[in-house]
């Protein structure tokens, strides 16, 4: 049973369902609730409530603490768990409930701006972090229950504390959200000119800021302790950066200006990104990217795969953007150091415009 079905809780639906598992939905919005099953997330029949032996939370963060103590109550033999991206709450709010041992919390690291069942994918959490986190009173069926709802839609599971894992989604999840949205936010008073500037850089940064304010406004008050302690860390940062900055301008009676501290800063930068972990979690690889230049034209990007398929080279990772002036794309495709060179010249002898 998939309560809720939104982008993530109809993502679940049609994993499972892709998997042969028996989904059934449910939803308050009932328009939801049919979109989801024309795509094939599961069934809106209500199966007796005494079948149901897994129940997945997947409503907004504010009803997931009602929700799951109705599941509770509703469902006598089903395993509850929520997918809400804050656990502490949640979990002190329903510790009282005498059914307790079959609730455990999890949180898969997945999703997209988008929201809505018309955004969901089966694949989805293929190769994500689905986060466990029992509790001292959590029956060990039902954490192995939950594991066995990850591993079917196909993530890699991580077992931790609810307050552990609130800290950690504050620093790699929270605050990066609030980062775009305030860079986002600035661009609400640059002008339109200036704007025209802008490149994949600026999208890059400013994609997740057009996430649905009302489900982040929930996300953040529920885990506001640990996403203030970060933004406080930022504040500090950031008025280091001022004054690297502001000491990298200033010019001193010799004229050599002194940009030490801006390089560490910006060093700095670069070695958290490496600390990120790469495909499948394994260690950050710096691939090199080749920039092809595609136009926008039926059938230009079918070409374009099939001569890199004849090419012969894995690509890591794809990006588009387009010209703002003229009728073209720029793909970007990340391979390995090794490859790059080489799938540069085959592109260019098959007559793709291949950017320095």
């Amino acid at each position: 049973m998939v309560v809720g079905v939104g982008l993530i809780g109809a993502s679940i639906g049609s994993a499972l369902t892709a998997r042969g598992w028996p989904v059934h939905l449910r939803d308050a919005k009932s328009s939801h609730a049919r979109v989801a099953e024309t795509l094939g997330s599961g069934s809106l029949t209500p199966p007796p409530v005494e079948h149901v032996d897994l129940v997945v939370v997947a409503v907004p963060p504010r009803a997931l603490s009602v929700v799951v103590r109705e599941a509770l109550e509703t469902y006598p033999n089903a395993t509850v768990t929520d997918v809400g991206s804050v656990k502490a709450e949640v979990l002190a709010t329903v510790w009282g409930h005498r059914d307790l041992h079959r609730y455990v919390g999890s949180h898969p690291m997945a999703g997209t701006q988008h929201s809505g069942p018309t955004g969901a994918r089966g694949d989805l959490f293929a190769d994500r972090t689905w986060v466990i986190t029992p509790h001292r009173r959590s029956d060990p069926d039902a954490v192995r229950a939950v594991t066995a709802l990850a591993l079917a839609c196909g993530a890699r599971t991580v077992t931790m504390d609810v307050d552990d894992h609130d800290a950690a989604v504050a620093r790699v999840s929270h605050l990066p959200h609030l980062m775009s949205v305030l860079t986002a936010g600035h661009l609400t008073t640059v002008g339109e000119q200036d704007l025209a500037l802008a490149g994949p850089g600026l999208r890059d940064v400013t994609r997740i800021a057009g996430s649905d304010p009302g489900l982040w406004e929930q996300i953040l008050t529920a885990n506001a302790t640990a996403v203030l302690a970060e933004l406080q860390q930022v504040r500090d940062d950031l008025a280091a950066l001022i004054g690297a900055i502001e000491q990298g301008a200033a010019t001193p009676p010799d004229g050599h200006r002194d940009a030490a501290a801006l390089r560490t800063r910006l060093a700095r930068g670069v070695a958290g990104t490496r600390r990120i972990p790469g495909k499948h979690g394994a260690p950050s690889v710096a691939y090199r990217q080749v920039v092809i230049e595609i136009p926008d034209a039926p059938g230009a990007l079918a070409r374009l795969f099939a001569d890199v398929d004849r090419a012969g080279v894995n690509v890591e990772d794809v990006t588009i953007d387009h010209d703002q002036n003229r009728q073209v794309g720029y793909l970007a495709l990340s391979v390995e150091p090794g490859a790059a060179a080489g799938l540069s010249d085959l592109m260019t002898a098959q007559g793709w415009d291949v950017q320095p």
